[in-house]
């Protein structure tokens, strides 16, 4: 049975890490989850010492944090450079598009061009402005993205540490 935890623990784990920039998983409450499986069912690190509650609750808290942030700091850096709801809307649909189209790098460039087409045909902005706001929409969707993997590391790093 431990077998079995593990593998699901580290399933959770990866499928995070996924989840992390892939819109439609949650990747951070999936690495937590790949956590609470191993504290609840034993899991050990090199010394024999099980996890601990603090740093489970740590992770959680991270978890949260990272979660609502994820939602603030794409929303806000599209506000501060003038961006609209498209723009935001244009990167998660630039997004998803640019996975099947030479992901990782097509998931970039996509979203990017999401945000910038629609300022341009949506919000009827000129094309500097439109780039301003694409610039915003995309920084805020690579930092949220960076949170979120940074956060599904460290939770990883503790899946493998307590096999």
């Amino acid at each position: 049975m431990e077998v079995v935890i593990g593998i699901l623990a580290v399933i959770a784990g990866v499928v995070g890490i996924l989840g992390s920039i892939l819109p439609a998983l949650p990747g951070p409450p999936l690495s937590w989850v790949g956590m609470l499986l191993l504290y609840f069912w034993g899991g050990t690190n090199g010394q024999g010492e099980e996890m601990s509650l603090t740093i489970l609750l740590s992770m959680l808290g991270v978890t949260i944090l990272v979660s609502v942030l994820d939602y603030m700091v794409p929303a806000y850096l599209t506000k501060v450079t003038g961006g609209s709801k498209y723009a935001e809307r244009g990167t998660m649909i630039g997004m998803i598009l640019g996975i099947f189209f030479f992901a990782p790098w097509g998931m970039i460039i996509f979203s990017f061009l999401g945000a910038f087409l629609a300022e341009i045909i949506f919000a009827k902005k000129q094309s500097s402005e439109a780039l301003e706001s694409a610039l915003g929409s995309f920084l805020g969707f690579l930092v949220g993205t960076g949170l979120k993997l940074i956060a599904c590391g460290i939770m990883m790093y503790y899946i493998i540490v307590y096999l």
